[in-house]
This record gives C-alpha cells, structure tokens and sequence, in this order.
C-alpha cells in the first residue's frame, strides 16, 4: 500500500540515510526545490529546528497544501511553502545568498531547462553552501524511462558549468544516486 503522506517514496530512498551525509544543524536555512509532497522537507525541519526554516517550493500548489497539512499536524512551525517556477531566474523568490543547503531530489530529469534550476541554487546559497542531487539510477528498473534520466557525469557537469564544485557522492538507496555540490 502507497504512503500517500510522502507520495510512496519510502520504496525507493531512504531519506533518513540521506540526510545524514549532508551535515545539516540547527539554523540552517535549506530550499527544497521541488518539494513534492514533503518527503525531504519534514525530516529536514526537524534537524534545523525551530532556529532554521525550510522552504518548500514546488510548481504544483497542491503538493504545498499537503506540506501545509503535513508541517501543521507535527507542529511544524519552520516550513514556508512557496509556489515556484525553478527554471526561471528569481523563480525561487528566495533572497540571494541567503540559503545554506538546497535540495534537488528526483527533478532534474524533469526539467526542460536543467541549468536554470541550478543557476538558481548558486543564486540563492550563501558562499560556501552546498547542494544534494538526488537522481533516478541509470540501471534501476523503476522510476522515469531510462532515455530521460540523467547520468551523474551529466549532473556533475551542469553543476560545475553554473558554479559549484563536487564534493562527495552518497548512498541515496538502491535506485538512486545522490551528489553533494558546493559554491
């Protein structure tokens, strides 16, 4: 049965494991690009804590209302949900430097213009902040069709062409591959 709280994504990533590699603490501010239904977000804005914010962001207004509902339920009180076009600049409608972690988990396949996402998360980081790429495996047999994934050399170029330089891969489930970045 589908878990409908984090869209069914349990079967796939292991957000917990995840989020252990990218060395987040309380304060920090960290953008959820493409939100979805919460799946990073809400474990995110338990370890940044009340002295942090997590911005989920998201095109489609009703993956947000779940959040909203989601954050509200746990007594969430530092997740902003913002409804954003993130193949724009300014698309995030986040200040400039003022970010210290992005997340861009399981979008880049669907974006049409992969640098405008990634340009706008050099925009928004401070100096020295860092990004997670979680992607579809080229080899797992679930997720997108394969012609559409994007391998890690392509997602290590996009990123390092907009500014950021690689700093680590980590386990980010069987049919994944996660990408640490940094400005």
């Amino acid at each position: 049965m589908e878990d409908t709280r984090s869209g069914g994504m349990e079967n796939f990533i292991s957000p917990e494991n995840a989020i252990t590699h990218w060395g987040l603490k309380k304060g920090d501010h960290v953008a959820d690009f493409g939100a979805g239904h919460g799946y990073f977000t809400i474990p995110v804005a338990k370890i940044v804590g009340n002295e942090g914010k997590v911005y989920a962001l998201d095109i489609q207004k009703s993956t947000l209302d779940v959040i909203r509902s989601r954050a509200k339920l746990l007594h969430l009180l530092n997740i902003e949900c913002i409804w954003a076009d993130l193949e724009h600049p300014g698309g995030s409608k986040l200040k400039e430097g003022y970010i210290d972690f992005v997340i861009i988990a399981n979008i880049a396949f669907q974006a049409e213009t992969k640098d405008a996402m990634f340009k706008e998360a050099h925009r928004i980081l401070r100096p020295g902040g860092r990004i997670a790429v979680v992607e579809w495996g080229e080899n797992s047999r679930m997720g997108p069709p394969r012609e559409i994934r994007i391998p890690k050399r392509k997602i290590t170029e996009i990123a390092q062409l907009t500014g950021f330089h690689f700093e680590e891969q980590f386990d980010a489930g069987r049919d994944h591959y996660g990408l640490i970045f940094a400005k």
